[in-house]
């Protein structure tokens, strides 16, 4: 066996219907007594019942969120902890909320508790991402990992299938690039297979009855994994690839990742023969790269970058800014072979095998 590094950070993960339930008692665990919710606005109900449900202890529900956290919203967000005198963040939602608490936690020493309600899997990760002038920047600091989370399948069955089908295929992209990451090691690569046959097998249920806790608690199960790899290993060409197309032309974050995925993995898969075995066995098909595509089309979101409204001379943007710094990548990178990617990636192409 190939010689490997295994690290993962520490967390405390509480999984299980009505796992929300516990809020109060973590925070008396993290011994914090003023906590802001930062919540997206469509999560203004649960928000409010959190709020019931720890009392005094909640100092305020701060709504302005927005997709990769521009840095005015970061700003914004460290001034309210600032006035409230927060000690605690309870980030609830998608991964604008996880997001702009983790903006938060790398400028002021507060401890983070996310409540997700999708299967977006920041939470597990000590990755932030931050744009500024149209640049989305990311990296890595343990201090914006959330200390606990709390995953509650009740609240991902409020998601609409057309925001969970995406979100599934976000997860699973995560997975997917964990499998040929430079730093990948067989511990990981075994809970990336286990995440992505969750995740293909939920997503048809989570899409025909959104209202079944079984499907939703395989689907976030998926998704806590999902989450778990991102944040353990290195990502490479995909996560660039969207990085540039969420930072620049401000695409939604997980119908970005659902259309590029099967194209990718058509790019890639070749020149990583362990993460194609994997795949084919979490799959049950050798056909991965249409497979994907399959189920892209199954989560009910758009199939081409063309339908997320890009122009195809913005193709040349994308493929210049993705290749204009060295990163890893199981196959060689060129701005011709990623224009090609992005132009069938626009016409929606099937692709093979």
């Amino acid at each position: 066996m190939q010689a490997f590094v295994f690290q993962i950070a520490p967390m405390r993960v509480l999984f299980g219907v009505g796992s929300r339930e516990r809020l109060g008692s973590e925070l008396e665990t993290l011994g914090a007594q003023r906590a802001l919710i930062i919540a997206d606005p469509s999560k203004a109900g649960l928000s409010s019942d959190l709020a019931d449900l720890i009392g005094p202890r909640c100092v305020g529900v701060y709504d302005q969120v927005a997709p990769h956290v521009p840095i005015e919203t970061a700003e914004a967000g460290r001034a309210e902890v600032k006035r409230t005198n927060a000690d605690c963040c309870i980030t609830v939602g998608g991964g604008s909320s996880t997001g702009l608490g983790k903006a938060i936690a790398m400028e002021i020493d507060v401890p983070i508790i996310a409540v997700p309600t999708t299967y977006a899997g920041s939470e597990m990760t000590p990755i932030w991402g931050l744009t500024q002038d149209g640049v989305k920047r990311t990296g890595r600091n343990p201090k914006v990992l959330p200390k606990v989370v709390l995953y509650d399948p009740e609240l991902t069955a409020t998601l609409p299938p057309q925001v969970a089908g995406p979100s599934c295929m976000n997860a699973m992209a995560h997975c997917v690039e964990a499998l040929y990451a430079e730093n990948a090691n067989p511990v990981i690569s075994l809970l990336a297979k286990e995440g992505i046959s969750s995740l293909a097998e939920s997503l048809p249920k989570v899409m025909r009855d959104p209202a079944n806790l079984e499907g939703q608690s395989q689907a976030l199960y998926g998704a806590w994994l999902a989450g778990l790899v991102l944040g353990s290993v290195g990502m490479a060409l995909h996560h660039k690839l969207c990085h540039v197309l969420g930072g620049t032309f401000n695409t939604p974050h997980a119908e970005t990742h659902a259309i590029i995925l099967p194209y990718v993995a058509a790019f890639n898969v070749e020149a990583a023969p362990e993460a194609r075995k994997y795949l084919e066995a979490a799959l049950g098909t050798p056909k991965i790269a249409s497979t994907l595509r399959q189920l892209c089309e199954a989560s009910g979101g758009p199939v081409s970058l063309k339908a997320l409204g890009l122009g195809e001379t913005d193709l040349d943007t994308v493929a210049e800014t993705a290749t204009q710094a060295a990163y890893y990548n199981p196959r060689k990178i060129t701005t011709e072979g990623i224009r090609q990617l992005l132009e069938d990636a626009y016409h929606g192409t099937m692709p093979q095998p």
